[in-house]
């Protein structure tokens, strides 16, 4: 289990994703007055000037991360069955996909969500880290096929 290689890249993912659930910040809105912090739990609104929190809006994008660590832990832990664990992979990789597609369009449309003027967007630390997860669901996957592949041609020497 621990000497395959993609144990390593969902190990890796595993941290990535979890770093962001710990509630870094995902990218900001700014305006003139305000900066809006997207991270895993919800935009919050704090004045530039003093620094106060002006409001909170839930938003909980921990649920999906949450999920996406436990399917990774999931695979790992399916180490016996390489099907299944090709399955989960695969599902891993659809699913972290599709999240980032919606991160991507919730940084560039957002601020028509919380409804205000932004002069300026700024994508932070927490989302270099989701998107740098992705690559390593995709080597993880390629390690999976490649252990499945050399499975299968042991199968067929006997």
């Amino acid at each position: 289990m621990v000497q395959r290689i993609q144990t390593l890249y969902l190990a890796l993912a595993i941290i990535l994703l979890s770093v962001v659930t710990f509630g870094v910040t995902l990218f900001s809105f700014v305006n003139e007055t305000s900066r809006f912090s997207f991270n895993a739990y919800g935009i919050l609104e704090t004045n530039i000037k003093t620094g106060e929190t002006l409001s909170y809006q839930s938003f909980p994008l921990y649920i999906g991360t949450i999920a996406l660590s436990l399917l990774c832990v999931m695979a790992i832990m399916s180490y016996k069955s390489l099907a299944r664990q090709y399955k989960l992979g695969r599902t891993i990789f659809g699913l972290y996909f599709v999240s980032l597609i919606g991160i991507l369009l919730l940084s560039i449309y957002g601020d028509a969500m919380i409804e205000a003027k932004t002069a300026s967007r700024e994508m932070s630390m927490g989302f270099i880290y989701f998107v740098a997860g992705f690559p390593f669901t995709f080597l993880a996957n390629i390690g999976i096929k490649r252990d499945k592949r050399l499975l299968e041609s042991l199968d067929r020497l006997r």
